[in-house]
């Protein structure tokens, strides 16, 4: 009996509390906003590029640091540099974002907290579950307050 616990007390100090998982919540709801307005942002430079097309920004992206491929698909100067303006945002755009996520792991959630939450989202059905709902509440206020 006094074998048990030990291991009890051990599993209920790796348990995610309340808190913490509210705080891991908060932090990916937050980079999750930050992901989709720089999907907006893009999406808004390559709709509203003159220089090149959409469906030529999405022909010419895959190539764009091939010289050889971008001769073959006759692309233009206008539109390389097009591409490229767009690639360098979306890349200025994503360092920040892993910047900030970064900091949110470390800082405001804690490294171990961050890690203790995410395995255990993994590993327990009824967390993931609390977790999906906080993230639908979340999604829910940001849209209320949208509109």
């Amino acid at each position: 009996m006094l074998l048990l616990i030990p291991s009890s007390f051990a599993q209920d100090d790796a348990a995610v509390t309340n808190a913490e998982l509210e705080k891991y919540a908060i932090a990916m709801d937050s980079i999750e906003t930050l992901k989709t307005h720089l999907i907006a942002t893009i999406t808004d430079m390559v709709e509203n590029n003159t220089k090149v097309s959409a469906s030529r920004y999405n022909e010419l992206s895959r190539i764009v640091d091939d010289s050889t491929k971008l001769v073959e698909a006759s692309a233009t100067a206008d539109e390389i540099n097009a591409i490229k303006e767009i690639v360098a945002k979306k890349q200025e755009e994503t360092n920040k974002i892993n910047e900030i996520f970064q900091s949110l792991a470390k800082d405001y959630i804690g490294a171990a907290t961050y890690n203790k939450v995410r395995k255990a989202l993994g590993a327990d059905a009824e967390l993931k579950s609390k977790y999906d709902a906080m993230m639908a509440k979340f999604k829910e206020q940001e849209e209320s307050e949208n509109n």
